[in-house]
């Protein structure tokens, strides 16, 4: 039978941790008083029974009570009621009654810390169901308006066009509402006239292009309202602003609505969470008081518990049901099946199918990689002078997967970690419970490309060991699996992962055009895995060169580092993850204003410094190249590594209770912290290989290549774990258990 304090963890709300009862403190100070019982019960009975009880300094029956515990007014309004419990038995030993002082003004403190947390987060619910439901009235008011329009007027393209006229300077007050005589205008002007009265506020709209998480280029909003304003001001001195509204922009309107309506239902979900959990808390720890000093003071303080304001108030309740009646009502047609898929949404179970392949799969890939390697060794094909047609054309490939694939594998462990350690990744990224890619289906698809990869590699080499390297069909081969695994990845069919495949590509498109999309978490994390992949995707340009071409026809390998565009092209390459990066930065130093995003910009121009200097040492080898690289890859890793434990681990804290690491650490063996901080130092000096050219043996030279950007993507992996476990902790410092989705429609008060 698992133990409570198991269960309680493993159910609490990660972000909230430290709101919850501290449990297993309670506990602590319980077996100091079993202790203590232990050592005196024969010389002085510390425990004995009571018949009747008191709560709150009433006894109705006058017998005498071991607690009594008062409420008072706390000072801070927020608070609300504190409560403080007072011993009413006398103690011949001081000690007893100092531990058992100790144990109640603890579990007082949980009891108020649990009741402020509470009201807090009601208060903040409640407010945003508010504005939620004032954003759905507007929704419906418009939403009416353009219906009626549109049945008035037989044009395809519905809007709601209306010209506002403010007064002069930026106060921004809606003095008057100018619209066209026509009929089909009167049921806009109504509503709009409902609105504003409503408000008697300002009602501005803010209707994203794209996904409500995904902003487009704030800088083109400021400089089209720009536009607007400088035009209008030319037109006259009123300074006329339209209003300009369509189906189109209603119906994203309504699904960031939808969205938020989500996350609210989703928060007062944790909250009833949190009450029953610290509930059964108190009840569990007052049944342990009472067991092992064989009083009853449960009956005493549960009634306190109950009565308080966290487990009294019905506010979350009426809210939750609110909310589910408005979702069913208006986003779901009254089909209250079809909404509870959207407020309550079912997690993927995990087959036991899946174990059974991954371990099927990994054999398969195991089998084929030893007999690959047992060929390559025979034919003599990864030594040096070897068959160079074989290592320039075919041998990228299979680096290009294995690095790919290791990657995944080394994310699949990852997502094993945070799991156990309760790391809330799901939310940091934004993954739908529906559909998310779990571990064991990551582990699935490595080891089945693996085994796929590995076994046409086998075959090939086998084919090529006989001589038949000429033929221009075996030479395609390489190829023809890479086009393979692109055209899986944009199959359009619901097949193999098709929401998490499709998930990929907008991620990887919102990189590319960093500049012009608001950049989240998932984007960050993805673009600094690109950056460990720079050999990956010179092999990738390298190898898209040589079969578009057509220069596998005729073996000619050489053509594409001959051909001058596309040389620089495969430079090009090495700088682009770090531009990226670079943009994204810039992003968000231009969304929020922080001057950390540009301390952040300059680490990956440092890196962009670096990989350029390596770029012309590979061209021109000379000491004074040479000296370039050391001084600059030098200066890039020791910035990337103060950013590594500093910012992005939160560790090195000087004034921390853990020394050199942080305050709040998930793994309880601190040692794993400084062997990680160790072997981070070690593997970012793997561009020393660049300096000292070793090889191992009589091994190529891209089989060392291949092994050092194996370790960059092992040091990526290991920075994955703890990149993510202090996001956590910043959420859970903040309590951030839900998503703040932006509203479309922002009503401003004078003071705005």
């Amino acid at each position: 039978m698992v133990k409570f304090s198991k269960q309680f963890e493993a159910r609490l709300v990660p972000e909230w941790n430290e709101a919850f009862v501290d449990y297993s403190q309670l506990k602590k100070d319980l077996n100091k008083i079993h202790l203590l019982d232990s050592n005196q019960i024969s010389s002085n009975k510390f425990v004995s029974s009571l018949r009747k009880y008191t709560f709150l300094g009433h006894n109705k029956h006058k017998q005498h009570s071991l607690i009594q515990v008062r409420k008072k007014l706390s000072t801070s309004a927020s608070k609300g009621n504190l409560y403080e419990t007072e011993l009413t038995e006398r103690f011949s030993d001081s000690e007893e009654a100092a531990v058992v002082r100790e144990f109640f003004s603890c579990l007082d403190n949980q009891l108020n810390k649990v009741n402020a947390f509470f009201s807090a987060k009601e208060k903040e619910f409640l407010d945003r169901g508010e504005s939620l439901k004032n954003q759905m009235e507007i929704l419906v008011e418009l939403n009416t308006s353009l219906s009626k329009q549109r049945d008035d007027d037989s044009n395809e393209d519905f809007s709601i066009s209306a010209t506002i006229s403010c007064d002069e300077g930026f106060n921004r007050e809606i003095t008057e509402i100018d619209l066209s005589d026509s009929p089909k205008y009167g049921a806009l002007k109504k509503s709009i006239d409902r609105v504003v009265k409503f408000r008697q506020k300002d009602l501005r709209i803010h209707i994203p292009l794209t996904n409500p998480t995904r902003t487009f280029s704030a800088v083109t909003y400021l400089l089209w309202d720009d536009l607007i304003n400088q035009s209008s001001k030319k037109r006259g001195t009123e300074g006329n602003n339209k209003l300009h509204i369509n189906k189109r922009k209603l119906y994203r309107a309504g699904k960031m609505i939808r969205g938020a309506f989500i996350e609210l239902y989703k928060g007062l979900g944790y909250l009833k969470t949190y009450r029953n959990l610290n509930m059964l808390a108190f009840v569990k720890i007052l049944k342990k008081f009472d067991k092992v000093t064989n009083k009853q003071v449960l009956p005493i303080y549960l009634r306190v518990v109950e009565s308080s304001y966290f487990n009294s108030s019905d506010k979350v309740l009426k809210l939750e049901d609110e909310v589910e009646e408005l979702f069913v009502k208006h986003f779901a047609k009254d089909d209250r099946t079809k909404a509870v898929k959207y407020l309550k949404p079912t997690h993927r179970k995990e087959s036991h199918s899946l174990t059974f392949f991954v371990g099927l799969f990994t054999g398969f890939f195991v089998a084929l990689l030893v007999g690959y390697v047992i060929i390559a060794h025979t034919t003599g094909m990864y030594e040096i002078k070897s068959d160079s047609m074989y290592m320039e054309t075919v041998y990228p490939v299979l680096s290009m997967f294995s690095l790919l694939f290791l990657h995944l594998f080394l994310y699949g462990c990852n997502i094993v970690m945070w799991r156990k350690t309760r790391i809330n990744y799901s939310f940091i990224f934004e993954l739908s419970p529906t559909n998310e890619l779990k571990q064991n289906g990551i582990f699935l698809i490595c080891s089945t490309s693996m085994a796929a990869v590995v076994g046409i590699f086998f075959v090939h080499l086998s084919l090529v060991a006989k001589g038949y390297s000429f033929i221009s069909r075996v030479q395609a081969v390489p190829g023809i699996i890479l086009l393979g695994f692109i055209l899986v990845l944009l199959c359009p069919f619901n097949v193999i992962y098709k929401s998490s495949r499709y998930r990929f590509i907008s991620v990887i498109r919102n990189i590319i055009l960093s500049p012009f999309y608001k950049v989240v978490m998932l984007d960050i994390f993805m673009a600094d895995q690109l950056c460990s992949q720079v050999p990956m995707l010179r092999e990738l340009e390298y190898v898209a060169c040589y079969y578009i071409t057509g220069s596998y026809k005729n073996q000619d390998y050489q053509y594409c580092m001959r051909n001058t565009y596309y040389r620089d092209l495969a430079y090009a390459v090495s700088f682009l993850p770090y531009y990226w990066r670079a943009m994204q930065c810039a992003r968000r130093w231009f969304d929020e204003g922080e001057k950390s995003h540009l301390l952040n910009l300059g680490k990956y121009v440092s890196a962009m410094l670096a990989a350029g200097a390596k770029v012309a040492y590979e061209k021109e080898r000379t000491v004074g190249w040479l000296c370039l690289v050391v001084v600059l890859s030098s200066a890039a890793t020791l910035y990337q590594l103060y950013w590594d434990f500093v910012k992005d681990w939160g560790l090195l804290r000087f004034d921390s209770k853990n020394p050199w690491l942080r305050d709040e650490l998930m793994l309880r063996q601190k040692f794993i912290y400084f062997l990680s901080m160790g072997l981070n130092l070690v593997l970012r000096l793997a561009w020393l290989q660049t300096v000292f050219h070793y090889n191992f043996g009589k091994v190529d030279y891209r089989v060392t290549m291949l092994f050092l950007a194996a370790l960059e993507v092992v040091r990526r992996g290991q920075w994955n774990f703890y990149r993510l476990e202090n996001e956590h902790l910043n959420n859970a410092g903040k309590y951030r258990a839900v998503k703040t989705v932006p509203l479309p429609f922002h009503v401003m008060d004078e003071k705005d």
